[in-house]
């Protein structure tokens, strides 16, 4: 069948019933199916349901010309909620995703500087390093500093800060979400995201717990925070320790729900803790939790 026979308003609306990589392939079909592919009113319906409301939570407003446009552009991480979380949307689905900030966890103790010490991001993750040259130049059109309420927020995904265990005994580190901020009929995933100082030490003495509680629902495990590289052994059964992200940060998978969201509105509670032992351990520097949906 020619697809430029129909009229192109009904050619939009059978698209907008696939998904976004299938609304891009539509291109190389006709003029008249590129043209119906990048309607805003296919673009729309891929789009989270509460977009406008996000948008108005963006540290730094978003320009675009197209519904198109503006998908695209919130597949890349964007700061909101006075910079204490970023958003994005998976590319291929349009489903929500979100990294809670270390400001915007539970960290015990954390407001006190003899256990914690809150050091700003632009100095450590943003260093220019040979690998990253590229990626710096293309952040140097957009990267400033936005000013609100006497406080400074990073443009783009970046967290101000994140926060780095001095030493403590007791590590207990909690974040929540509601399910109404994700998408429906979607398995997600929380993961832990964190750095190792050079000083690290007593971390991975006694494994960790870490939890996740939806509801009625809860999983449990524990996880031994070190590298992959860590010469220290343990059993096989027992080994699940964090990986390493392409960022350059590692993370600790918290664990995994499925978000109905059937008008329920309930907290999704995701923790790592190590309250068992009694000796000292630092160096863990902590940049937030991240939730988002299970390839």
């Amino acid at each position: 069948m020619n697809l430029d026979v129909l009229p192109q308003d009904c050619i939009s609306n059978i698209i907008s019933f696939t998904s976004p990589r299938d609304a891009c392939r539509s291109a190389v079909v006709s003029a008249t199916a590129r043209r119906a592919g990048d309607s805003d009113s296919v673009w729309e319906r891929f789009l989270p349901a509460d977009y406008e409301q996000i948008l108005s939570r963006l540290v730094s407003p978003l320009v675009f010309s197209s519904k198109k446009e503006l998908y695209f552009k919130l597949c890349n991480p964007l700061l909101i909620d006075e910079g204490k979380k970023s958003f994005s949307i998976s590319k291929a689905t349009g489903k929500k995703r979100y990294m809670l900030s270390a400001r915007d966890l539970s960290i015990t103790w954390s407001t006190n500087a003899l256990y914690w010490s809150w050091k700003p991001l632009l100095q450590s993750s943003w260093k220019v390093n040979s690998w990253k040259v590229r990626e710096m130049r293309e952040r140097e059109k957009s990267v400033f500093l936005l000013i609100r309420k006497g406080k400074h927020f990073p443009a783009g995904k970046a967290f101000a800060e994140a926060v780095e265990l001095r030493t403590i005994c007791w590590l207990e580190i909690q974040g929540k979400i509601k399910t109404n901020m994700l998408s429906p009929n979607t398995i997600y995933e929380a993961y832990l995201v964190v750095k190792f100082a050079h000083r690290a030490y007593g971390l991975d003495s006694l494994p960790s717990e870490i939890s996740l509680v939806v509801g009625k629902y809860e999983s449990h495990g524990i996880v031994y925070l070190r590298c992959r590289d860590s010469n220290k052994i343990v059993s096989m059964k027992e080994e699940r320790i964090p990986c390493k992200r392409e960022d350059g940060w590692v993370e600790i998978a918290l664990g995994e729900f499925y978000n109905d969201y059937g008008g329920d509105d309930e907290e999704v509670k995701m923790s790592l803790r190590e309250v068992k032992g009694h000796h000292l351990k630092g160096g863990l520097i902590i940049e937030g939790i991240e939730i988002r949906p299970k390839d």
